[in-house]
């Protein structure tokens, strides 16, 4: 007790010269420093645990081209110092992982939209591809003997061997009841004949034609729409072996069939997979069992299935004696949980080993004696470390703390991991197991921010009248007085089972941005929130309106009750998707904002079931809208059935290639509130998609940033100068 006591103590001490360091500077948080964030991910520790390799993502700019670069950089683990570059360029390298012999790094560069596996030899010369594959591939995966290379690659269904095992869905038709013209070679295709004035033949082979060519697309699968573009096809991921020194990839799975997240046994001989022989069409069958595969014979069965579980990304203990996998709850799909399970190679003793836990378990890793699996879980804005006792049956924290632990690799009795605080937005550390101390090993971030202020976060929780508590955080603006009073932004997450919190990357720089344009920020997370357990991520189920939005203005209340300094007549909220729909029904629901910026959202819960892709959120939430009562729930959580009371001047924005929440949403009210002649503003960005504020084209990253920042400003009264028109 008193060594972990110690442990808090000295965090604490680490982590309060963390924010004394980044409080030293004097220049504000401006727009452009979105270019300056560097991100780390992917970590893979060599085989001799002396270096790592990892993915950094940077953000840049040549003329009027905005760009991102990902490329590999090498960490040296005994020796520390700056990371070295092993791939350079506008490129896009991921997924890198280690040969067996230390000597070369396998990893995926895209190019022209496809993917390849390349390799990159650490004892000189250049790196090169090594598949060819036809449909790209990913996922690599060493053979334990470095010989061969495990890949997965998705396969149309117009190039995929056999039938469906399933009814064909296409009204009225058979399975290749005409010409499969991107199957057919050149000469074969002269033999067709194929006029829209023949007969029943001749007009559907026509017709086949028109359709390859994609004029039209014709759809059969349900899921159609994929994240910035219409996806007519089927596809299915296969598994493939490619030799290291020449010869043609084998196919190692085949048919209709989709075959995920391959690992190999320590003797070579078995991958380990999740894989589901379908029954009906895939888009309606949703889980998964865990599957394996018979290297030399190529033959695949199904090994584990557990009833009202989909199961997926398993891997092999390090002995080979037991394998570790995911396990969702496949059933009350409207708020899923990730658990950790665990099962004998054989398929005997499954059992899941996080029952007791209550949150979303991610990033599990066996130690190497394996005794322990160390994983990370959202929880209460947090993302800590937690271990697994193997013999004990025990989780025990290990990290904790106002931060985000992402990627998570061993490295001998070192854990090796990304963190996010509010004073940095990432960096990689090494944290020793035994006594906790953590060692920063990159400065991608910290470099550029010793100069600038950063603002802290303050935590509260507030117990709602049903008992529910609701926890939030408040940042006061740059250039604080006391005795001031100064506007505040409201901003609210998406999801709806997202998670915000000190441990949030995403949000670091708008946030730390509004405090420099002199606004204070408040954040929470209401019910139907992620990192609080199963029971309170399931407390929005067919209420999306009034239940998380009292939450929230709850928590806006409790702020402005216990920080003074806010201005409660300037008042603004922004937020976007799930949290754009909530912007749209606080202002049709509460007067108190000057202003407001709806992103991305929905609107009406109906046409959003027809319009996104992510439309299983209505029937998960809420049913069906032709089940009994269905509809009139959907349209008492649909903001635009109180439109006619926003009278709040409203900033909408949307990507012209979302097709998670779709145009028609956004477009809906922008019309409506033009039609009731209301103050309204609506911003298109073309070429984006639902991730434009995540990993859009920088520029207009930046230009939404700055859109919703000056719509506030044209209602917004400041006590004197906003911070961050001073000192750059």
């Amino acid at each position: 007790m008193q060594k972990r006591l110690n442990y808090l103590l000295l965090l604490a001490f680490i982590m309060l010269v963390h924010w004394a360091e980044a409080q030293s500077g004097k220049k504000p948080i401006v727009t452009s420093d979105l270019m300056k964030i560097v991100t780390s991910s992917q970590l893979e520790v060599s085989p001799d645990t002396r270096k790592a390799v990892m993915v950094v993502t940077k953000r840049d700019q040549k003329g009027d081209d905005y760009f991102y670069s990902h490329n590999l950089y090498m960490l040296d683990l005994e020796k520390g110092g700056e990371p070295i570059q092993l791939t350079f360029g506008k490129k896009s390298d991921s997924q890198p992982t280690w040969a067996p012999d230390g000597e070369k790094i396998a990893f995926v560069r895209s190019d022209d939209g496809k993917s390849q596996v390349w390799i990159l030899p650490l004892t000189g010369g250049e790196a090169y591809p090594l598949t060819s594959a036809k449909h790209g591939a990913s996922g690599p995966r060493w053979a334990p003997d470095g010989k061969s290379i495990l890949f997965s690659s998705s396969i149309p269904d117009w190039d995929t061997e056999g039938a469906p095992t399933w009814a064909y869905e296409r009204p009225g038709r058979a399975f290749k009841d005409e010409p499969n013209w991107k199957a057919l070679k050149d000469e074969e295709k002269k033999d067709i004949k194929s006029t829209p004035d023949g007969d029943l033949e001749e007009l559907r082979a026509w017709l086949a034609k028109n359709a390859v060519d994609k004029n039209p697309r014709v759809f059969v699968n349900q899921d159609f729409q994929a994240e910035q573009g219409l996806n007519p096809e089927m596809k299915y991921r296969h598994l493939f072996i490619q030799p290291l020194h020449g010869g043609k990839a084998r196919q190692l799975t085949k048919g209709f069939q989709d075959f995920a997240g391959g690992d190999w046994s320590p003797d070579g001989k078995t991958i380990v997979c999740s894989s589901v022989a379908y029954k009906v069409e895939p888009d309606k069958q949703s889980y998964s069992d865990l599957w394996k595969i018979d290297v030399t014979s190529g033959s695949a069965t199904s090994f584990l299935h557990m009833e009202g579980f989909s199961l997926g990304n398993p891997q092999f203990s390090p002995e080979g004696k037991s394998i570790l996998f995911y396990m969702r709850d496949d059933v009350n799909r409207h708020a899923t949980q990730n658990d950790l399970g665990l099962v004998n190679t054989d398929g005997s003793g499954a059992k899941m080993i996080t029952a007791e836990f209550d949150r979303d378990a991610g990033g599990p890793v066996f130690s190497p004696d394996n005794k322990k699996i160390y994983f990370t879980a959202s929880s209460e804005g947090d993302i800590p470390l937690y271990s697994y006792d193997l013999k004990k049956g025990e989780i025990v924290t290990l990290l904790e703390g106002d931060k985000g632990i992402n990627d998570i690799a061993l490295a001998g009795k070192k854990i090796i991991m990304t963190i996010t605080d509010f004073n940095n937005p990432l960096e990689v550390y090494s944290m020793d197991v035994k006594s906790g101390a953590l060692t920063a090993l990159t400065h991608f971030n910290s470099d550029w921010l010793k100069d600038k202020i950063v603002t802290p976060v303050s935590e509260y929780w507030v117990t709602r009248p049903d008992g529910v508590k609701v926890q939030y955080w408040v940042m006061q603006p740059v250039g604080f007085k006391q005795g001031t009073k100064y506007p505040t932004v409201l901003e609210i997450h998406g999801g709806p089972s997202a998670m915000w919190g000190p441990s949030g990357l995403s949000m670091w720089h708008e946030f730390q941005l509004l405090s420099s344009w002199g606004y204070g920020v408040v954040f929470s997370n209401p019910r139907g929130s992620g990192g609080y357990g199963d029971a309170f991520k399931k407390g929005n189920y067919r209420d999306w309106g009034h239940g998380p939005a009292n939450d929230i203005l709850a928590a806006l209340d409790d702020a402005t009750s216990k920080n003074s300094w806010m201005d409660t007549d300037q008042l603004f909220v922004t937020g976007g998707s799930y949290a754009g729909y909530m912007v749209a029904w606080l202002v049709t629901q509460d007067k108190r904002f000057k202003a407001a910026n709806a992103q991305r959202g929905v609107y009406d819960l109906t046409t959003f079931m027809g319009e996104g892709n992510a439309w299983r959120l209505v029937p998960t939430h809420f049913g069906y809208p032709w089940e009994d009562g269905v509809q009139e729930i959907l349209d008492a959580n649909s903001p635009i059935t109180f439109i006619d009371q926003i009278t709040t001047p409203l900033l909408i924005m949307h990507s012209d290639q979302d097709l998670r929440t779709g145009t028609i949403q956004s477009e809906m009210m922008y019309k409506s509130l033009k039609a009731l002649d209301r103050p309204v503003e609506y911003v298109r960005y073309p070429g984006e998609g639902h991730e434009l504020s995540r990993s859009g084209n920088p520029l207009r990253m930046m230009d939404r940033l700055g859109r919703f920042i000056e719509f506030f400003e044209r209602y917004v009264k400041h006590p004197e100068a906003p911070a961050a028109t001073v000192g750059e």
